[in-house]
């Protein structure tokens, strides 16, 4: 099994910076709408993903890389218990990666339908091909598929087959249209049903609009007219107007299009617009599919740590807790009962009970809620008179709030939600005192920094802390300072406070206790304006820390 990891995405290598005027000038006008298709299950019709009863399926989904992490089957349980309502599963067909067989691929359904999620398939074997050296063909991967097709007949309700991830890179990104088409034409011959998504190019991203001037000779090549075209937005659609110019030529032209894989974290490339991507998306009704739950070689589009649903990263919190993310936008496909309109709200959770409190954080454990479809997740809040202010979201019963002061009174309650948006009363509170203080000696630590990259206007940094004392640090704060006018935009493994150049950083849940000789590892990106200098020095919860 390969360790490469799906990460950041390729931008065009110059010409990002004419991406708005290429995409003003380069249109799908003057296409009209596909008849619809009658469909087995889930078809496309006028131009809308819809399930056999015609209702509309909008994809609210996470994508998971199974074939590098097979054993990490809790995951897609985890997933519905956020409130997806797609899940869209990483597979080899054997050209670069270890072969997902027959078996493999009917387990994954099963527990796909077991957990009420509506599963898309893809073969990541033809990431890059045309620049990548590795890459395998989309001819190869159809006729994996074709060995596959007595695992996926009867499953047109609840599988998508994705043909093959970004097939093309940016070298003569125009060679994906004849592939694309025999592909989708030998899947049909061997008697194919599905809905059948295709990936632009430009590994995935499109930049230069080969997918979208060609969609509808492409979308026309299906006998069936059951095709979803998918682009992936990454660093490439980092302003609201290429978000926006791209994702309404589709809906205007009446071609079916979703978000297959999109991120929101900085990278060496850019800073994808996600507010965008996910706002607009909700206007139109497209679904989205965010990019991925878990172990990447970069955690930095790792929803959790871990692969732990208790512990979410900030772009999992954004995804399933955000403004027109999961928790508000989701619903359940009709197939497995989900009702078009779920106005009930989960009963309320009971009274939280707090342990291991530190002067930091608290963990916090409290009884499930029911409902009448399913809970979606949790809200914690600080309850302070008449005020609540959200500190952190779960999707199980228990959640460990960081960032708190040391020797502080603090009262906490809950509230359940479930996936349309429905949220319970509020649980009774408890009340939690923090500890004095740190159990830091002076002297007792190191710190070292590195920058791990950097491009025009970003960089992203590393902190690594070690405990060079005999006991163990429960709970710290780190300290330092930017000279620079550096700004942290995003980080993990902790909770930044900013004024100025003075940072401020409190632990994750995860990195909070640091054993003897242990060290724990702090990750962000920020921006900077050319000068980048390392912070002169560091302290933990006010001890100062020797440079490592």
């Amino acid at each position: 099994m390969s360790t490469a990891r799906h990460t950041a995405k390729r931008p065009a290598p110059v010409i990002l910076t004419v991406l708005a005027t290429l995409l003003a000038f380069l249109a799908l006008g003057g296409l009209a709408p596909a008849q619809a298709a009658a469909g087995t299950g889930l078809h496309i019709s006028d131009g809308r993903l819809v399930e056999g009863n015609g209702n509309d399926f909008i994809m609210r989904g996470v994508n998971h890389a199974h074939t590098w992490y097979p054993g990490q089957t809790q995951s897609l349980a985890d997933i519905k218990a956020t409130g997806a309502n797609t899940v869209r599963v990483v597979l080899s067909d054997g050209y670069r990666w270890s072969r997902n067989g027959p078996d493999d691929v009917a387990a994954v359904i099963a527990r796909c339908k077991a957990n009420r999620l509506i599963c898309v398939l893809e073969v990541h074997d033809t990431t890059g091909y045309g620049e990548d050296s590795a890459a395998g063909t989309l001819d190869h991967a159809a006729d994996y598929w074709i060995s596959l097709k007595d695992v996926l007949a009867g499953q047109e309700d609840y599988v998508i087959i994705n043909i093959g991830n970004e097939p093309w890179g940016n070298t003569d990104p125009a060679g994906w249209t004849a592939p694309t088409t025999a592909a989708i034409k030998k899947l049909r011959a061997a008697g194919f049903a599905h809905t059948i998504m295709v990936d632009a190019p430009n590994w995935g991203q499109d930049w230069q609009n080969v997918m979208r001037d060609n969609a509808r000779a492409v979308y026309d090549a299906d006998s069936t007219g059951n095709l979803l075209f998918s682009i992936h937005m990454y660093s490439v659609y980092n302003t609201a107007q290429k978000v926006t110019d791209y994702l309404n030529a589709f809906v205007d032209a009446g071609l079916p299009l979703v978000i297959g894989e999109f991120g929101g974290p900085a990278d060496q490339y850019g800073d994808p617009d996600e507010d965008t991507m996910m706002s607009e998306a909700q206007r139109l009704g497209l679904g989205w599919i965010a990019w991925s739950w878990s172990g990447n070689t970069d955690p930095i589009l790792d929803l959790t740590i871990g692969f732990d649903p208790a512990q979410l990263s900030s772009w999992g919190e954004r995804i399933f807790h955000g403004a027109d993310g999961i928790a508000q936008t989701s619903h359940e496909a009709t197939v497995y009962g989900g009702a078009s309109e779920d106005t009930e709200a989960p009963t309320a959770p009971g009274t939280p009970a707090a342990s291991a409190v530190t002067d930091t954080s608290a963990k916090l454990t409290w009884a499930a809620s029911s409902d009448n479809v399913a809970v979606a997740g949790y809200d914690v809040v600080r309850v302070n008179g008449t005020t609540e202010t959200t500190v952190a979201s779960s999707a199980t019963t228990s959640v460990t709030v960081t960032g708190l002061s040391a020797d502080t009174a603090y009262s906490f309650a809950v509230y359940a939600r479930d996936a349309a948006g429905n949220r319970s009363a509020r649980s009774s509170a408890v009340n939690v005192t923090t500890d004095e203080g740190s159990t830091t000696p002076a002297g007792s630590c190191s710190v070292g920094y590195k920058v791990v990259g950097q491009w025009q206007g970003g960089f992203q940094g590393e902190i690594t802390i070690r405990n060079t004392g005999t006991t163990a640090i429960d709970g710290w704060t780190l300290g330092f300072a930017f000279a620079n006018g550096q700004t942290i935009t995003n980080m993990w493994g902790g909770t930044p406070t900013q004024t100025g150049g003075s940072v401020s950083v409190a632990p994750a849940s995860y990195t909070a206790t640091i054993a003897p000789n242990g060290t724990v590892t702090v990750g962000f990106t920020g921006s900077q304006s050319g000068t980048n200098a390392a912070p002169a020095a560091f302290t933990l919860s006010g001890a100062a820390c020797a440079a490592a």
